[in-house]
């Protein structure tokens, strides 16, 4: 189940702006819609309720048709993410490997839940099922950055996120 955020929505006029020019020009096109939350997700990072009502009044759509796209698909986001997104792999694996740990370590380390965000937006926290690196298990990544071969250590952990 997707969360929602808990933290206030911080969207810009300029954003509005944006996203409300591209819905006017674009309001009849056919299947709008996903193509809309895909637009206001790049726009805006994520789709919070202020967002997807916003998608929802300018396509005269009801609020819960555009709910239910933005909950259906893993594409969409309800959260916003950090400025670096730590992603750790849970695939079997890196399972195996002893990721779930690593999990646990980082969830207690930045203080969050699975797809959580760091009050100050420094950091999101997701579990993954696969990152593509399975002889480097167990995996986890930050924004871009594979770190592979993971002893699952605090310190080893601290060391890399202190690097952000």
């Amino acid at each position: 189940m997707k969360r929602i955020s808990t933290l206030p929505f911080k969207g810009t006029k300029e954003q509005e702006a944006e996203l409300t020019q591209w819905l006017a020009e674009n309001r009849n096109m056919p299947g709008v819609v996903m193509t809309a939350l895909q637009k206001a997700q790049e726009i805006y990072g994520y789709l919070p309720l202020e967002v997807q009502r916003m998608v929802s009044n300018a396509l005269d759509k009801p609020l819960a048709e555009i709910y239910g796209i933005a909950t259906f698909y893993s594409q969409f986001a309800l959260s916003p993410k950090g400025s670096y997104k730590v992603n750790v792999c849970l695939g079997t694996a890196c399972y195996v490997k002893g990721s779930g740990d690593i999990f646990e370590a980082l969830k207690s380390e930045l203080g969050l839940e699975d797809g959580g965000v760091t009050e100050d937006g420094k950091f999101s926290l997701e579990a993954v099922r696969c990152i593509g690196a399975c002889g480097l298990a167990p995996v986890l990544m930050i924004n871009d950055d594979v770190y592979g071969r993971l002893s699952g250590d605090r310190a080893e952990l601290k060391e890399i996120l202190a690097k952000y």
